[in-house]
């Protein structure tokens, strides 16, 4: 894996674009322009061997003009911030960078939309990823409980602080936003990464991760950039493997599971920090709502669409074979099923019968 920019290094890809692309052009007398990866999945590609979506190399220019005087000046004005905090080892919420553009006058941003957008452009167009430029999200980075020991850092002294992931009673350890520092000490056999709160807690509540010897991470929907990357050091430096486990519809297939296994084509630049590979998905698959009789609810038609885009555009989709026919056997079936619909055969059925059928048999899993 590539070494991560220092923040030195961070400052002088922000002073060399100032430089270079805007003042050098300016003093030529020439339109000064601004070059990124255009961040899409048509500008990506997957290749199993490396695991994960990388840029294929189609380029988008931002030059001042008439039209663009508004962005570009944003975008200097964001780079301009940034490299401000990244100096002075700060760091600034999304949201607060969106109210911090209210001083701009003329330049300010209308909507965070807006701001986001011109966000993850310059994180792009540096080939770092935002929280090196000290743009941090607002949402959590996810739950763990479990047989792991997460070692971090006493923020006053300094010294090690281990936190056992199993002594948080009926709560769990939230993610950071920054993992990069963290240590693991664990003896589990797996990690089973989970779509839902609803579900995390159900078995936490019942101790699954003691009957399992696993780790439990609650991704909480799509998993976070925080979420995933703790997920890949966790699995990477202990050598366990990934066992993934949303709901049986097209947005926990082709949103969830794909944005944590191979990354998304927005991040396109950073997928290779940001994803885990090695990742298995356990289910619910469209066979396993016909093998457990599972309760369905008939699929939206941004459900259709969703996973027609998919099995046209996604490049992981049409590389796996297994996938293309979960899909298609989804779109056939026309209905979809949660996680918690396995409580039609009891409430702990999915501890009890579920989860342990499903481990003993890989074949059924989907890659």
């Amino acid at each position: 894996m590539k070494k991560k920019s220092s923040q030195e290094e961070v400052v002088k890809k922000i002073e060399s674009i100032a430089k270079d692309d805007i003042y050098e052009k300016i003093k030529k007398r020439k339109l000064p322009e601004l070059q990124m990866p255009l961040r899409a999945l048509t500008n990506v590609k997957y290749d199993p061997k490396d695991g994960f979506f990388e840029l294929v190399g189609k380029m988008k220019e931002r030059t001042l003009t008439a039209s663009t005087i508004k962005t570009f000046a944003q975008t200097l004005r964001m780079m301009a911030h940034a490299k401000n905090i990244v100096e002075n080892d700060d760091i600034t919420t999304k949201r607060e960078m969106y109210y911090i553009s209210k001083n701009w006058a003329e330049a300010m941003f209308k909507e965070q939309p807006e701001s986001d957008t011109v966000m993850d452009d310059m994180e792009a167009m540096m080939m770092v990823n935002r929280e090196q430029l000290g743009f941090i999200p607002e949402e959590k980075g996810g739950e763990v409980a479990g047989k792991l020991i997460v070692v971090d850092k006493d923020t006053d002294t300094g010294k090690d602080l281990r936190i056992d992931c199993t002594k948080f009673g009926s709560g769990a350890y939230s993610i950071p936003i920054s993992v990069e520092h963290l240590k693991f000490e664990t003896d589990a056999k797996f990690i089973l990464a989970i779509e839902t709160a609803g579900m995390f807690q159900r078995l936490l509540k019942h101790n699954y991760w003691k009957k399992a010897n696993c780790i439990l991470v609650s991704m909480g929907g799509v998993p976070t950039r925080a979420c995933r990357r703790f997920v890949r050091r966790l699995s990477d430096e202990r050598k366990i493997p990934v066992y993934v486990f949303t709901d049986g519809d097209m947005y926990g297939y082709a949103n969830i599971y794909r944005t944590l296994k191979v990354g998304s084509g927005n991040a396109a630049h950073i997928n290779e920090y940001f994803c885990v590979p090695q990742a298995k998905f356990l289910g619910v698959t469209p066979q396993d709502i016909i093998d457990y009789k599972l309760p369905t609810h008939p699929l939206k038609d941004v459900d259709i669409k969703r996973g027609k885009d998919a099995l046209k555009n996604d490049p992981f989709i049409q590389h796996h074979k297994e996938w293309r026919n979960a899909l298609e056997q989804m779109n056939k079936m026309k209905v979809r099923a949660e996680q918690q619909a396995l409580a039609k055969w009891g409430l702990n059925y999915v501890i009890e019968k579920y989860l342990p059928d499903k481990l003993k048999k890989p074949n059924t899993w989907l890659p």
